[in-house]
Order: structure tokens, then sequence, then C-alpha cells
């Protein structure tokens, strides 16, 4: 089987049965190769339902979690976008085919570097790529029309909220194990939110997430 009937059968198999129906999304799919924005020693695991070790504590989130991120979030041509974590660059590009421009922050120096090499080769030129902590918040270019959190969060930091623009959608994913929440928060209005739950899942979590206050005695 060659790589492009793999990809389609990552698609057909577990990207679609997933309610991702979006074509605009499942074209991106194509177009933009995921098994080029992993390690080289990980490429082989690129269209299997699994997160794939980046290091550093951090991954790449399973295929199907990508395309319906994407799906979720009815990214317009206009909007501006901040991503939380580059990691290795795959979900700025992915946004980057969809939104006017994308601002993307990561706190690891080699996964910066990696995303931006990663990004030139595709010749993706709508993507900022900072290095810095945005883990609770990163108003420098807000406010934002779509704002993705690519690591969970403890507690999500009211920052983020504040950072969209009326019609804003914010894609988290909220909770500790075992248990988190993808969640859809809309900016309806301004101060105005609505919070949509997507799916549970678990993933490894934002370094410097916004932690819940603990008891002490």
């Amino acid at each position: 089987m060659n790589l492009e009937e793999t990809r389609s059968n990552m698609v057909t198999q577990q990207i679609r049965t997933w309610n991702v129906l979006d074509d605009s999304v499942l074209d991106l799919l194509y177009k933009i190769r995921r098994e080029e924005f992993a390690l080289p020693a990980n490429r082989a695991m690129a269209f299997v339902d699994m997160e794939i070790p980046l290091g550093y504590g951090q991954v790449m989130l399973a295929p199907k979690m990508e395309a319906r991120i994407l799906q979720e979030l009815h990214i317009k041509k206009t909007d501006k976008i901040l991503e939380v974590g580059s990691g290795s660059g795959y979900i700025a590009a992915l946004l980057a085919g969809t939104g006017a421009h994308v601002y993307s922050v990561e706190i690891v120096p080699e996964l910066k570097t990696m995303a931006e090499n990663n990004l030139k080769a595709y010749d993706i030129t709508n993507v900022t790529i900072e290095q810095g902590d945005a883990a609770q918040g990163w108003p420098k270019y807000g406010p934002y029309d779509v704002i993705v959190l690519t690591a969970s969060t403890p507690v999500l930091p009211d920052a983020f909220k504040k950072s969209l623009n009326p019609g804003g959608r914010l894609f988290a994913i909220v909770g500790e194990d075992p248990v988190m929440e993808a969640l859809l928060i809309t900016c309806v209005a301004p101060g105005e939110f609505t919070t949509t739950t997507l799916f549970e899942t678990s993933t490894t979590s934002l370094i410097n997430a916004l932690q819940p206050a603990r008891f002490t005695f």
C-alpha cells in the first residue's frame, strides 16, 4: 500500500467516521502531508489513530482530533488566529490554509525551530511563530477571531476569552486526568460567551498551564 492509499484510509476510516465531513477540511488533510511534520523516527505512525511524541513532553494530537478542531472552529479567510503550542507546525499549517494569519507561540525553542522549518518547506508565509509562554494568554496580537490551545489546561484562564473578538471562537481541552473536556467557546457579544462541550478526551498539558486552587490544611 502506498502513502496516498494509507492517507485515504486514514481520512475514510478515522476522520470521516468521527463526523468530520467538511470537504474543505478533508481536502487540506490531503494537501498538507501529516507525516512530513512528524519526527523522522515517528513518520511510520503518522496515519495511526494515536498521538505521536515530539519530544520535550509534547505530542502531535491524533489525526481525527486535529481535523475535528478545524471543522468545529468554522474558520473564515479573514480570521486572525492565535495558536498556543506550535509543536511541529502541523496544526498551524492547517489553520493557515483556512484563515488570514496565524500567530503561533511555542515555549520550547527546539520545537519552535522545527515548526518554522516545516512551514518553510511548504512555503507557508501567513504564520508568525514566536517563542514564549502563552499558557495563560497572549494578548500581543489580539483580539483574535480564533484561538486554539493544542494541549490541555486544568483551568482555562479568563485571558483567552477576553482576547476574542465578538463572534470569535476558542477551542480548549480543559480538565485533568482521567477526564478532560474539549470545549468550543464562542463570544456572542462583548463579555458574553456560550460554551459547547464537544467530546471527552485526555492529552498532555501545556507547560506552565494554570492549575486549580489546592486546599491546604
